[in-house]
């Protein structure tokens, strides 16, 4: 996978690409990801890529053009381009599913009072939200969508276990985890998991996920009886 991102903050994602699964996966050549600064497309002297809005309101609108041409030249048959924004469809982990399919996505990270609407009609192929709340950019939410989608490609994790048991890939929260030592100051683990009873772990373990999903995410269970 390659992944593009068009953000007038850089340096922003440095610290997080660059470490962890995100830099392993990178190593492994797995997936590409590519940073640009969206000041390289703007066609002003002083490279600026927002102005007043027409009709007036407060603060500055992103353009279109640096996101045109910026979308012009790095764009294929094949890419699917998202643009972040509180606007859009909710992220969720299905979603992240579907996008680690894709061979290329270019993210559009907005900024300041909004985006030139034409971007929105002729230019993107999917609004992405990661919540129904207000951020000051959209670095972070690109960045949040980066880690959930490149931790789903095969090989980037070691154990693809691992992924078919993580709290909403199956539909509901993750069972409760233990490790040493079995009696922390009288904090014990249950006993069932020292069993070596693989076939009452596992069921202990689906209650554990039912029971927790129910207490803190109920609405998860909508629908499945």
């Amino acid at each position: 996978m390659e992944i593009d991102v068009l953000t007038i903050f850089p340096e922003m994602f440095t610290p997080v690409i660059g470490v962890s699964m995100l830099k392993i996966a990178q190593e492994k050549g797995l997936v590409r990801i590519n940073i640009h600064n969206l000041r390289k497309w703007s066609k002003d002297k002083h490279k600026k890529v927002d102005d007043k809005p027409f009709g007036g309101g407060p603060g500055m609108v992103m353009r279109i053009e640096p996101i045109y041409y910026a979308l012009e030249e790095l764009r294929k048959e094949y890419s699917k381009t998202i643009l972040l924004s509180p606007q859009g469809r909710l992220f969720r982990q299905e979603y992240a599913e579907e996008l680690s399919k894709e061979k290329h996505l270019i993210l559009i990270c907005g900024h300041y009072e909004g985006i030139d609407e034409r971007v929105r009609i002729h230019l993107v192929d999917e609004e992405i939200s990661i919540g129904d709340y207000i951020l000051t950019c959209g670095e972070l939410p690109a960045m949040v969508l980066i880690d959930a989608v490149v931790r789903l490609i095969p090989g980037v994790l070691g154990s693809k276990e691992s992924l078919e048991e993580e709290s909403f890939s199956s539909g509901l929260l993750e069972y409760p985890q233990y490790t040493r030592p079995a009696d922390f100051k009288g904090w014990k683990v249950p006993e069932v998991l020292l069993s070596g009873d693989h076939k009452r772990i596992a069921e202990w373990r689906k209650k554990e996920a039912v029971k927790r999903t129910y207490e803190k995410r109920p609405d998860l269970l909508k629908g499945k009886g």
